[in-house]
């Protein structure tokens, strides 16, 4: 190995070219691992803070290694993979012309990534002000929600009409079913006519059951999808259940709000029932001894 310190500016600079001094003819270039009696012509650098045997590489080879690290970015700093020190890698100067270019380019780049994310906001926005307003004339019926909205202050529309959707999302994630569950399990072991009409949940419950594990509103990407298409569809499913079962009435938001009340309130009574069934089963399902004739 050398006297000098490792540091650049305290040895003396290597021969790029030729054969060089005994003092560095064990130089092995940690890419390729060629050596200095393999390709005397070759260039040579120390880019970094190693030694030894990752203290030399070809200058080539070292540039195909930065340009895989890169990947097209020349902006992108690149490190030594042994002792992270950053190379110091120089550009010759651009002209006037090609520094315009590369400083357009820069900006772009830098501007891209907010300006995409501008147009998928206001993607999402006029979205929402879109549903909003079909939400607006699918509830009051076409006729009334246009005159509705006509008559209405633009700016209102703008905040109003996207609030719709949030709304009914935020509405469907509301769990109120589990509440009244909570309610049913807690009194309805208390109540005689229930214990008559629903004999199989008087059974004996254990003294310690094991509650089910059930899932959260949001817990997963399914729940989401699930309720974000629920809330988005539910005015289409108020306005058709209104239609049918309060079709005496001659308003149509009247309907609309009948619909929707009776098809959540039965909706929830049906899940909540089918929750109570499948904790019931959880309740009470045991495990068998193991048996030589089940195998």
């Amino acid at each position: 190995m050398t006297s000098c310190t490792e540091t650049m500016s305290e040895c003396p600079p290597a021969r790029s070219y030729g054969r060089p001094n005994s003092i560095d003819d064990k130089r092995t270039c940690w890419v390729c691992f060629a050596t200095i009696e393999d390709d005397h012509s070759a260039e040579w650098v120390r880019p970094c803070r190693c030694r030894g045997t990752t203290k030399w590489v070809h200058q080539m080879c070292l540039q195909r290694w930065i340009d895989e690290k890169q990947r097209g970015n020349s902006m992108a700093k690149v490190t030594c993979p042994q002792c992270n020190a950053e190379y110091s890698i120089t550009y010759p100067e651009l002209g006037p012309i090609v520094f315009i270019l590369d400083a357009v380019d820069r900006f772009i780049f830098k501007v891209c990534p907010f300006a995409a994310g501008g147009i998928v906001v206001g993607s999402v926005y006029w979205t929402a002000v879109t549903y909003g307003a079909v939400t607006v004339m699918q509830v009051l019926g076409h006729k009334e929600g246009l005159d509705v909205m006509e008559r209405a202050d633009p700016l209102f529309l703008l905040i109003g009409l996207p609030t719709i959707p949030v709304m009914l999302i935020l509405g469907k994630m509301v769990r109120w079913e589990d509440y009244v569950l909570r309610l049913w399990r807690k009194h309805s072991p208390k109540l005689p006519f229930w214990n008559y009409l629903f004999p199989e949940e008087s059974m004996k419950v254990p003294t310690v059951p094991r509650a089910a594990a059930e899932p959260q509103a949001i817990s997963d990407p399914v729940s989401a999808t699930r309720v974000l298409c629920g809330a988005l569809i539910f005015p289409t499913i108020a306005t058709m259940c209104g239609k049918l079962m309060f079709s005496s009435l001659n308003s149509n938001l009247q309907r609309t709000i009948l619909g929707g009340i009776a098809f959540v309130a039965i909706k929830g009574a049906l899940k909540i029932f089918y929750k109570q069934q499948q904790y019931l089963r959880q309740v009470h399902r045991k495990v068998q001894d193991f048996s030589e004739d089940s195998r």
